[in-house]
């Protein structure tokens, strides 16, 4: 639901007096973008960002010269990062439905001659309901085989199905043998449906017995949860750590983390 006007002013006058007081502390980042563009949650930028660079090199297997692919890149959230991993034989290449993110990481990147930022015109109720191009019919704008590591956080949990088993084919598609996709999602399995059936979730899916379930019917993008069986087809032999988004302890992360090798 839309908020009323008077909020979001309050909301904007907040945001920008605290990246007032940023700027003149001395604590603003060229790569972490103003809490009022951040769209992705200011609060989790830097430290979900630092916190998936360890598990790109611990689950993926990333090294400073590779190529990485970062599905739905949003304001840099994984790119801030990887500019300070990266050497200068790795590369970076992102692509997001939100045009003023891709514009203010195209500005902000300019100087890092190995990242490259792309504008996917998809349509998404939740992030880009304007889009003129359906996702499930989506081409990635790279060559066969053309990245060492492909990341997509926090993205198939917002497609339907049609949508997300293209995304994890097109994955496949440029991923490079000997390679690695890093994908995030809500996994529906035993022990998170029964964690969701004790209300010790932080998502309550409507139809968690369904191997597709979402936790607004008017709004399904808003999350989506896939079962587990179903990830494991599409994705044979991968390594999965699960997160905490159920209640689950321990866990590896907030969503559920699921790796997949490409045979060299």
């Amino acid at each position: 639901m839309r908020q009323p006007l008077a909020e979001r002013v309050r909301d904007s006058l907040r945001l920008r007096a605290l990246d007032a007081r940023d700027r003149v502390s001395g604590r603003a980042d060229r790569l972490v973008p103003p809490r009022r563009l951040d769209f992705a949650g200011h609060s989790d930028f830097v430290e979900t960002g630092d916190e998936f660079l360890g598990h790109f090199v611990e689950l993926g297997g990333l090294e400073p010269h590779h190529a990485v692919l970062d599905v739905g890149c949003g304001m840099g959230r994984m790119a801030r990062p990887l500019a300070g991993y990266l050497d200068g034989s790795g590369s970076y290449d992102g692509f997001d439905v939100n045009r003023d993110g891709i514009g203010w990481c195209r500005r902000r990147y300019a100087r890092h001659d190995s990242f490259r930022f792309q504008v996917a015109d998809l349509y998404n109720r939740r992030y880009n309901p304007h889009g003129a191009h359906a996702a499930g019919e989506y081409r990635f704008p790279y060559d066969d085989e053309r990245f060492d590591l492909v990341v997509a956080t926090s993205v198939l949990t917002h497609l339907l199905e049609d949508e997300a088993e293209h995304y994890l084919a097109e994955i496949k598609r440029v991923t490079r043998p000997g390679g690695r996709a890093l994908v995030t999602f809500f996994l529906l399995n035993e022990e998170s449906r029964r964690l969701l059936r004790e209300g010790r979730s932080a998502l309550l899916f409507l139809d968690p017995d369904d191997h597709v379930s979402v936790v607004d019917a008017d709004l399904p993008e808003e999350a989506v949860a896939y079962d587990e069986a179903w990830v494991r087809e599409r994705l044979p032999g991968a390594d999965v750590r699960y997160g905490s988004w159920c209640g689950r302890e321990p866990s590896i992360s907030f969503q559920d983390i699921v790796v997949a090798s490409k045979p060299a």
